[in-house]
C-alpha cells in the first residue's frame, strides 16, 4: 500500500472477492443501522420524535455522501488504483462512525452519516470495477454478486445488533449499535494490502510485466505462456489502442457509439431505485406496524426480510452466470411491480385513517386491517424483496460493472453509482413525508416505475452475459446487433484462445523443424 513493505498476495478470485466486497458490509452496517433504531424509544426521545423531513434527512444523509464519493471515485480510481482507492476511503468510514457514536443532535449525526456515505460512494463504484476486472468472463456474474451478498449480510448482521442493542437504556442504545460498524471497516483495512492490483489498471498505466504476471496468476497459476493469458492479454491491447484514439475528458463518453453505454450504465442503476425495493428494505418496520404489528414481533418481522434477502441471492449466485442479465431485469421489474400494486391496492382499499401516528410514530398514519389485508400487506412485502433480491438487487451492479470500456470503466461506474445514489438521495427525502401524505399511493407509483424499467430494459440494454468485457464493445458499437436480438454466451474468447494454441503449435513445429536442420548441418 506504498510503505515499501512486500507482502504476499492472494490471487484466489473468490478469497480475493470476500476480502473486497466488505466494502458491501459497509454500505450494509450503514443502512442498517437506522432501520432497527428508528423505531425505538431512546432513538425517538433522543432525537425528539424525527418525521417528514428531518427523518428524510438523516435517512437520506448516506445517500447524499455517496453523491459526492461517487463523483471523485472514478478519477481517484485511475490515479492510484481500484484497491488503494477502496483503502483511503476507509478513513473517512473511520471519522463518520465516530462522529455518529459521539452525536450530541440530529445534526452531527446526519454529518457522521454523510462521511459514511463518501466512503460507501467510492466502495460501492469501485468494488464492482475490480472484480469485474479480475474475474474470467463467465465468472463474473457470480464474483460481482458476492458484493451484493456482503451488502446483504451487513445489512442483517447490523439490524440484529440494533435489535439486541434496542434492550439497553438510554443512548448507549444506538451508540453501542453504531459503534460497530468499525468492525468490517477494521477486517476490510486488514484485508486489502493482500489482495493484487487489476490488471487492466496496471495495463492502463502502462506497467505491462506486472499486468501480464498478475493476470497469470489468477487466470493460468502464474503461466504467462497459457493461450488464455495470452488470449485476453491481445484483447486488452488491442482494446487499449483503439480507445486512446477515441477521445479524451469527457468526449470519450458520448463518441462512437459511447453514450448508448454511459445511457446503459447510469439509467440501470437509476432504475434500482425507482424500482422501490429499498422503501421495503428501509421502513419494513413502518409497514409492519401499519400491519397491526407490534414490538419484538414486528421488529422480528422486518428482520426476516434481510436473511430472506440474503437467501435468494445466494441462490442466483449459483445461476447468474447461467441466465442472461435482461431475462432477469425485465421480469425482475415486472415481478416486483405486481407486488407493488398489491401492497398499494390492498392498502388503500383496507384501511384506517390515523392522524396521531400508530404507536405515536408520526411517520405512520395509516393502519391496515388485521386479518387478510394485513397479512396480504406483509406477505407479498417478503415476496417484493425475494424478486428483488433474484433480479435487479444483484444484476444492476453487474451490468453496470460490465458495460464499460477500459477506459473509461473507472470514471464510468463512478458515474453510475452516482446516478443510483443520486435517486437514493431523493427516494430517501421522498419517502418519509410520502408515507404520511399519499400513504398507499406511494407503492402504487412504484408499481408504475417498475413496469416502465421493464419496457426500458427490454429495448435499450443488450446481453451482456458470457462476454469478456472487450466484445461488449461491439454490442454497443454503431454495426452492433438491435438489444432484443443478442444472446447470453457466444463468447468470442474461446476462439482466441484455440487460435492461440493453433499458433503456438506451428511456432513449436517450425522450432522443432529448425532443430533438426541444425543437428543435420
Amino acid at each position: 500500500m506504498g510503505l515499501g513493505l512486500k507482502l504476499p498476495t492472494i490471487y484466489n478470485v473468490h478469497l480475493v472477492a470476500i476480502i473486497a466486497t466488505l466494502g458491501g458490509a459497509l454500505f450494509g452496517f450503514d443502512i442498517s443501522s437506522m432501520s432497527a433504531i428508528v423505531v425505538t424509544d431512546q432513538y425517538i426521545d433522543y432525537f425528539n420524535n424525527p418525521s417528514d423531513v428531518i427523518q428524510g434527512a438523516i435517512g437520506s444523509a448516506l445517500a447524499a455522501g455517496s453523491v459526492v464519493g461517487s463523483a471523485v471515485a472514478g478519477p481517484l480510481s485511475d490515479k492510484i488504483g481500484r484497491r488503494d482507492s477502496i483503502f483511503l476511503a476507509c478513513f473517512f468510514w473511520l471519522i463518520g462512525t465516530a462522529i455518529q457514536v459521539a452525536c450530541q443532535n440530529y445534526g452531527q449525526l446526519i454529518a457522521g452519516r454523510v462521511l459514511n456515505g463518501f466512503t460507501v460512494g467510492i466502495t460501492s463504484s469501485q468494488v464492482p470495477v475490480y472484480l469485474a476486472e479480475i474475474a474470467k468472463a463467465e465468472k463474473r456474474g457470480s464474483l460481482v454478486i458476492i458484493q451484493q451478498l456482503a451488502i446483504e449480510f451487513g445489512i442483517l448482521i447490523m439490524y440484529f445488533i440494533g435489535y439486541g442493542c434496542a434492550s439497553i437504556e438510554g443512548t448507549a442504545s444506538f451508540r453501542t449499535a453504531w459503534g460497530m460498524q468499525f468492525v468490517p471497516c477494521f477486517f476490510l483495512m486488514l484485508g486489502l494490502p493482500f489482495l493484487p492490483r487489476s490488471p487492466r489498471w496496471l495495463a492502463k498505466v502502462g506497467r505491462d510485466q506486472e499486468a501480464i504476471a498478475t493476470l497469470a496468476n489468477i487466470q493460468a497459476d502464474g503461466n504467462v505462456d497459457d493461450p488464455r493469458v495470452v488470449a485476453e492479454w491481445e484483447e486488452i491491447v488491442t482494446v487499449m489502442n483503439a480507445e486512446r484514439e477515441a477521445g479524451k475528458g469527457w468526449r470519450k463518453f458520448v463518441k462512437n457509439g459511447m453514450w448508448k453505454r454511459t445511457m446503459a450504465g447510469m439509467t440501470v442503476q437509476a432504475w434500482q431505485q425507482l424500482a422501490g425495493a429499498n422503501v421495503i428494505v428501509y421502513y419494513l418496520t413502518y409497514i409492519a406496524q401499519m400491519a397491526g404489528l407490534k414490538g419484538d414481533v414486528a421488529m422480528v418481522t422486518s428482520g426476516i426480510q434481510y436473511a430472506v434477502f440474503i437467501i435468494f441471492t445466494g441462490v442466483m449466485w449459483l445461476f447468474i452466470d447461467k441466465t442472461g442479465r435482461r431475462t432477469l431485469l425485465v421480469y425482475g421489474a415486472l415481478g416486483m411491480g405486481f407486488c407493488h400494486f398489491v401492497v398499494g391496492g390492498v392498502m388503500g382499499a383496507h384501511h384506517t385513517n390515523v392522524p396521531e401516528g400508530v404507536g405515536g410514530n408520526a411517520n405512520i398514519v395509516i393502519s391496515v386491517h388485521k386479518g387478510a389485508p394485513a397479512n396480504t400487506v406483509i406477505f407479498f412485502s417478503y415476496m417484493l424483496i425475494v424478486v428483488y433480491a433474484l433480479t435487479l438487487a444483484p444484476v444492476c451492479w453487474i451490468y453496470a460493472a460490465e458495460v464499460w470500456s477500459l477506459g473509461t470503466r473507472a470514471t464510468g461506474m463512478s458515474m453510475a453509482a452516482m446516478s443510483n445514489w443520486v435517486f437514493n438521495f431523493a427516494l430517501g427525502m421522498f419517502t418519509p413525508p410520502a408515507f404520511v401524505n399519499i400513504t398507499w399511493k406511494l407503492f402504487i407509483i412504484f408499481g408504475v416505475l417498475c413496469i416502465t424499467a421493464a419496457v426500458w430494459f427490454w429495448i435499450f440494454y443488450p446481453e451482456t452475459c458470457g462476454k469478456t468485457l472487450e466484445e461488449i464493445e461491439i454490442l454497443f458499437g454503431d454495426d452492433g446487433p438491435k438489444p432484443w436480438k443478442t444472446k447470453k454466451g457466444e463468447s468470442r474468447l474461446g476462439a482466441e484462445i484455440e487460435a492461440v494454441k493453433a499458433r503456438k503449435t506451428v511456432e513449436n513445429e517450425i522450432e522443432v523443424h529448425e532443430h533438426k536442420n541444425d543437428e543435420k548441418v
